[in-house]
């Protein structure tokens, strides 16, 4: 047994276990990754109130309304002008009964055409809800401050210009989803991104975009995230004269959030912007367009 084991087993030298010791530490140690990972948020804020309705969506609804009127039964309104119009016309040819006047005593009678007038008046009272927010500027303090302000939906078209055009104000194009887009500084430049930090040791990539999000200069910010995992990533190297074994780009992967309802509304910045899916290209670089793109749905 003994001369089988002493053949079975390779005798270690101190310097052997002391080299595989070594590399077997040399082993578990984690090397650093050389891109830099940063977290960005895409903050949607969805339509306020429902969109127009394209034409062929107003004529398929016209149709529905139609084929509605058509095959649905009379209500009771209905039946009771039916009522009415035939105890006139019987009152007119002399074969009424007057019994029916006597048996309501001193009980005012009216007429489905009477309610129907009321309900006339008090419709042409109703004023519905505005549909465009329009920003102008106020008097005070020489005419530098601007203020939130609704205007009628029939209001001319010169008035409803400044809807659209101020892209700082969350309140602008009130039936498409907007985007928020930040300026940000990214090396020696200032560029129009989505918000993004670097991300931190000891903390999620969710983490990080719910950080990218609350340190914007705009207060009252509160967003749902969808998910814990990313939507997309974004991959860029740095120039050449720039890259070392530790440093070759960044990872930016992206978050999306729904602005929830509630709160006091931010104050407009102009280091932020609400933009539609259709303006984003005017700010953000083609090959991060594309990326983008991908995950902002146009609801």
């Amino acid at each position: 047994m003994t001369a089988v084991g002493s053949a079975g087993f390779r005798h270690l030298s101190s310097t052997s276990v002391c080299r595989v010791t070594l590399q077997t530490k040399s082993g578990t140690e984690k090397p650093s990754s050389p891109w830099t990972l940063m977290a960005a948020v895409c903050l949607q804020r969805l339509p306020v109130i429902s969109a127009d309705c394209s034409p062929i969506e107003q004529q398929f609804r016209q149709m529905m309304q139609r084929m509605e009127l058509e095959k649905s039964l009379l209500s009771d309104h209905e039946l009771r002008l039916l009522e009415d119009s035939e105890r006139i016309s019987r009152k007119q040819a002399d074969d009424y009964d007057s019994d029916e006047e006597e048996n309501r005593g001193d009980q005012e009678i009216v007429l489905a055409q009477d309610l129907e007038d009321s309900w006339e008046q008090k419709l042409q009272k109703f004023q519905p809800g505005l549909r465009v927010n329009v920003c102008v500027k106020s008097s005070r303090h020489s005419g530098e401050g601007v203020r939130a302000r609704s205007v009628p939906a029939d209001a001319p078209l010169s008035c409803l210009a400044d809807a659209d055009e101020d892209l700082t104000s969350l309140e602008r194009c009130l039936a498409d989803p907007l985007v928020l887009v930040a300026e940000q500084q990214v090396g020696g430049d200032k560029l129009w991104l989505l918000p993004q930090t670097r991300w931190q040791e000891g903390e999620t990539l969710r983490q990080t975009a719910e950080r990218a999000l609350a340190s914007l200069p705009a207060a009252g910010l509160k967003a749902t995230f969808l998910g814990n995992a990313p939507c997309g990533v974004y991959k860029y190297k740095l120039p050449k004269a720039a890259r070392t074994e530790s440093a070759v780009g960044t990872k930016v992967f992206f978050f999306k959030a729904i602005l929830s309802d509630g709160g006091a509304p931010a104050a407009p910045s102009a280091s932020l912007l609400w933009a539609k899916k259709s303006e984003l290209q005017r700010y953000l670089k083609p090959a991060y367009m594309m990326k983008v793109e991908r995950f902002v749905l146009a609801l």
